[in-house]
Order: structure tokens, then sequence, then C-alpha cells
């Protein structure tokens, strides 16, 4: 899962989700040094990419793009199953996308400075650009691969990764929403957070 997913799958709890998003840059027991919510989410987080990388229906998910990202195929098929939740939001929340991302946005903005160094350089381009709402259209897919090659270990490699989640779009699509189903329940039951 990536950003939007981890965020919404932290339910209500601002500090959960500030935890969750800053997860992938915090180390080890490093999380023990913040408070005890935001531990929660960096844990949380932890589970969330555990759960991801060993489901089965993810796994058919990135042998499908491997020949076109390798290791990094994880990344690229979190980020289509985040286009897949922001395209069909309004099935998994009674908030608009568009409250639910603003209002992440300024509670990003007010922990700035918790945020690991990677997430404070990113942040602003995610803000200006719009990230979260820009999931929803392939083009906007698209435009936050070619970002995150900049910001991340993840290759130069769109125009590929684009043809292939275009060609393969309805079976990306199937295997969000059996998975989505699945990791949903996962965090219900973990963390008692009802979807």
């Amino acid at each position: 899962m990536n950003f939007l997913a981890h965020i919404y799958l932290s339910g209500s709890n601002d500090d959960i989700k500030i935890g969750n998003f800053i997860g992938d840059g915090v180390k080890g027991n490093s999380y023990q040094k913040f408070e005890t919510d935001i531990q929660i989410g960096i844990l949380m987080h932890r589970d969330i990419d555990y759960f991801t990388d060993n489901h089965i229906i993810c796994t058919e998910s990135k042998k499908r793009i491997h020949d076109i990202y390798g290791k990094h195929s994880g990344v690229a098929v979190d980020i289509f199953y985040d286009h897949f939740l922001a395209k069909y939001w309004n099935d998994f929340s009674k908030e608009s996308l568009r409250s639910f991302v603003y209002h992440f946005y300024f509670l990003a903005l007010i922990n700035y400075s918790i945020l690991p160094l990677r997430l404070k350089r990113a942040f602003p381009f995610m803000v200006l650009n719009n990230w979260f709402r820009m999931y929803s259209r392939v083009e906007g897919i698209e435009n936050v691969l070619v970002r995150m090659s900049k910001f991340t270990s993840l290759p130069e490699n769109t125009e590929n990764a684009i043809n292939n989640f275009k060609t393969y779009y309805s079976d990306y699509e199937n295997e969000f929403r059996l998975f989505f189903k699945e990791i949903q329940g996962f965090i219900t039951e973990k963390y008692k957070i009802e979807f």
C-alpha cells in the first residue's frame, strides 16, 4: 500500500495517521521516541507492509510488472492500488476525498518537524502537485511515478509501467478489490478500526 491507503487504514486518529505516514522512514526501535499513538501508526505501517508484501494477490500483481521494475515492482503495485482507492473513494469513505486529503496535508504540515528527511523534501511537492488527489487519474499515476523516481530508489521506467497498467487495468482493479477487503479485515481485527 502507498501513502493514501496507509493513511486511510489508520482510521480517524490523527496521530496514528502521522505515524503510518512516516513509517518507512523510522527504522528499528527508534519508533519508541514518539508519542504512543504515533508509535501505533508506525507499527501499523510495518504490519500493513508485511501483510501486503506476503499476500498472494499482491504477489500476482507484482509478477505482472516485475520485468519492468524488478525488486521495485511492489512500489508500483502500491501506487496502482492507491489509484483504485482514490478512484472509488466514495465506496470506502463517507468523507470526500478532497476533504480527507486537505485535512491530511494540514496535519502533516503541523507535524512537519517530525517527518523523516526524505518526506520533508518530498512533502512540498506532494502538496503543490496534490499527489493524493492525483492518484484517481491514470495520468496522475504517471506523474507520481515520475516524481517518485526522483525522490526514491524507484527506477525511471514510467512509460513502460503505465503501458503495463493500462494493458492489465482490469486485472489490477480486480486484485485491488479482493485484496483491500482482506487488508481492511486484518486492520479491523488487529487494531479494532472499523471501516
